[in-house]
């Protein structure tokens, strides 16, 4: 087990998948960006899988370039059944296996890193996310796409909570252009593919979603409050600190994860995330405040030239569409969830 996970984690999110889990025995999976925060989850829940519940074991390829994965990505560990290629999805791959499932994880999702690495970022979801899907028709695999909440730009507030359905609210040459529309064209590849190959595709868009395992560096909000708080500095919030969200902790973002790539419709996108409560960044430093016994300080700040500007006002999903389709419902409550989180950063984190 890497010692960046929670072991109870992962056993929840065995418990709460169920006999579903028997719909990967013997199946050979290959999973892109492998190395990132979900990818080494995946990673651990399917030798988990594998070795404790399977009698017919799975056979799961990962791949990842290693250019965002930071440190703890870059230890690679050794299970049987699973094999770590350093391979970046821009380039054709090749593999003499037969895939049956196909999930494309790599990207730059930060925006510390995306902000540095524009056309990176653009080449993984476009030239990265076509050669996947020409793997996986060839394959006549079941393909997974990792978009993101962030196809839906700045949310007209009428649209709060955002069906799969809104069409977005995003600027193609914002300071976050290159990946929000990356993703998007990544999308409407998945469209095509599935429209006019017949290709069995879905598309998961994640909401803020965070957990044990997030890099210390990774640069977005949670990681960055508790590096401080590990340092004893005050926390910075970027600019009015009014902007609101609602967090998904890992277990059950990695439930609904897996119930979309087992069965999930055909051609379909779903939000996975948490529906509540939507929170400001100001009202998330309070519920920090209740998890420890030292008082929390924290102080406004503008956007460091590092972040890029224009974030969404407000990102709250609609679930309701995983709901019926997939029986996906978040379990684990905000405080709950930053109690896990901050335990384990408290444990692993160095300090900013």
């Amino acid at each position: 087990m890497d010692k960046f996970f929670l072991q109870s984690d992962i056993e929840e999110i065995l418990i709460r998948l169920g006999d579903q889990v028997h719909g990967f025995a013997g199946k050979n999976i290959l999973l892109t960006g492998g190395r990132g925060f979900l990818g080494r989850y995946f990673i651990e829940v399917f030798n988990s899988i594998s070795v404790n519940i399977l009698k017919e074991p799975l056979r799961l390829i990962v791949l990842d370039n290693l250019v965002a994965s930071g440190e703890e990505g870059r230890k690679i560990p050794k299970y049987n059944n699973i094999k770590f290629l350093q391979h970046d999805v821009i380039n054709s791959f090749n593999y003499p296996l037969k895939f049956d499932y196909i999930i494309h994880a790599a990207g730059i999702a930060s925006p510390f890193y995306y902000k540095k690495m524009p056309l990176k970022t653009l080449d993984v979801a476009i030239s990265g996310t076509r050669n996947m899907l020409e793997l996986a028709e060839i394959n006549k695999s079941r393909f997974s796409f990792f978009s993101s909440s962030e196809i839906y730009g700045d949310p007209d507030p009428n649209q709060i909570p955002i069906k799969e359905s809104y069409r977005g609210n995003v600027s193609c040459q914002g300071p976050r252009a290159c990946y929000d529309e990356s993703k998007r064209v990544g999308e409407t590849l998945c469209d095509i593919f599935y429209k006019y190959k017949g290709l069995s595709t879905n598309t998961i868009r994640p909401f803020n979603i965070y957990g044990p395992g997030m890099q210390e560096k990774d640069y977005r909000v949670l990681p960055n409050f508790a590096s401080r708080i590990k340092s004893g500095k005050p926390l910075n919030v970027y600019g009015t600190g009014n902007q609101t969200r609602t967090f998904c902790y890992i277990t059950d973002a990695m439930v609904g994860f897996l119930l979309v790539i087992l069965k999930g419709k055909s051609g379909e996108a779903y939000n996975i995330g948490n529906n509540k409560p939507e929170i400001s960044m100001l009202d998330l430093v309070k519920t920090i405040e209740n998890i420890y016994p030292e008082e929390i300080v924290y102080k406004k700040i503008d956007y460091p030239d590092s972040y890029p500007e224009d974030e969404p006002t407000r990102r709250m999903p609609d679930i309701s569409k995983a709901n019926k389709d997939l029986d996906f419902y978040p379990q684990v409550n905000l405080e709950e969830g930053l109690k896990r989180f901050f335990d384990w950063s408290e444990r692993n984190y160095k300090g900013a």
